[in-house]
C-alpha cells in the first residue's frame, strides 16, 4: 500500500516563518534587495580564498602565514576559518536594512520580541560601518597598487599579489569586490534611513505560523 510521506510540521512552521522574516519590507526598492543579496557575495570570494590557500594550501612553499601574531592556542587554520565565517554573518546584516527584522525585533527574542528597532539604532552602525569598509578597502587598493602596506612599509616577500602565474589574478580577482561592500552598505542605509523616515513606515511583524484561520 503506497504512503505519502509529509515534511514534519515544524519543518513547514520553520520555513514559513524563514521567508516571512526575510521578505522585504513595505517601501523597500527594488535595487535594494538586489544590492543586500550582493552583499554576502561580494565578500565570499575573499573567505574561500583564505580558507583554501591556508587550510587547503595547494603546495606548501615553507612560507608562514602570519601565524605568528595569533596566541598559541589559536591554529591558524582555525582562525582563518572563523574570520571568514564571522565576516560572511557580518555581511548578511545587511539584509535587514531592507527585511523586517532590521525594523522589528523578532518575536523569538527573549524580552524584546517585537519591539520597534529605533532608526538611530540601525542607522548609526550602518553607516559607521559603510564608512569604515569604504575607506578601509580603497586605501588597502591604492596601497597594494604603490607597492606598499597600510603603513607605508614595503610588502613583505611572498606577498599574495606578487606570487607569479596565476595565484596572483586569482588572488585579486577574490578581493576586488571588497571594494564595493562599503558602497552597497552606505545605498542601504541611506534607503532605509529615507524609508524609516515616512509618515507610514510602520513595519508589523508577520503573524506566528499556524495563526491563520483562527
Amino acid at each position: 500500500m503506497p504512503t505519502h510521506t509529509e515534511p514534519p510540521p515544524t519543518a513547514g512552521r520553520l520555513r514559513a516563518a524563514w521567508a516571512a522574516a526575510h521578505a522585504p519590507v513595505p517601501g523597500a526598492p527594488r535595487w535594494g534587495r538586489a544590492a543586500a543579496l550582493a552583499v554576502p557575495l561580494l565578500v565570499l570570494p575573499s573567505g574561500l580564498w583564505r580558507i583554501v590557500t591556508v587550510v587547503f594550501p595547494v603546495q606548501d612553499d615553507g612560507r608562514a602565514h602570519g601565524s605568528g601574531d595569533l596566541p598559541p592556542w589559536l591554529p591558524e587554520e582555525v582562525y582563518v576559518v572563523l574570520l571568514s565565517v564571522l565576516t560572511e554573518l557580518l555581511a548578511f546584516t545587511a539584509y535587514g536594512l531592507i527585511a523586517t527584522w532590521g525594523e522589528v525585533v523578532p518575536r523569538w527574542v527573549p524580552g524584546l520580541g517585537g519591539r520597534r528597532i529605533p532608526t538611530p539604532a540601525a542607522v548609526v552602525p550602518a553607516a559607521a560601518g559603510a564608512l569604515l569598509l569604504t575607506a578601509l578597502s580603497s586605501a588597502t587598493a591604492v596601497a597594494d597598487l604603490a607597492g606598499v602596506t597600510l603603513r607605508g612599509d614595503p610588502l613583505p616577500e611572498g606577498y599574495p599579489g606578487q606570487v607569479p602565474g596565476w595565484s596572483a589574478v586569482v588572488f585579486y580577482v577574490s578581493y576586488a569586490p571588497l571594494l564595493l561592500w562599503g558602497p552597497c552598505l552606505g545605498a542601504l542605509t541611506v534607503a532605509y534611513w529615507r524609508r524609516r523616515r515616512a509618515p507610514t513606515a510602520v513595519p508589523t511583524l508577520p503573524a506566528p505560523t499556524g495563526a491563520a484561520g483562527r
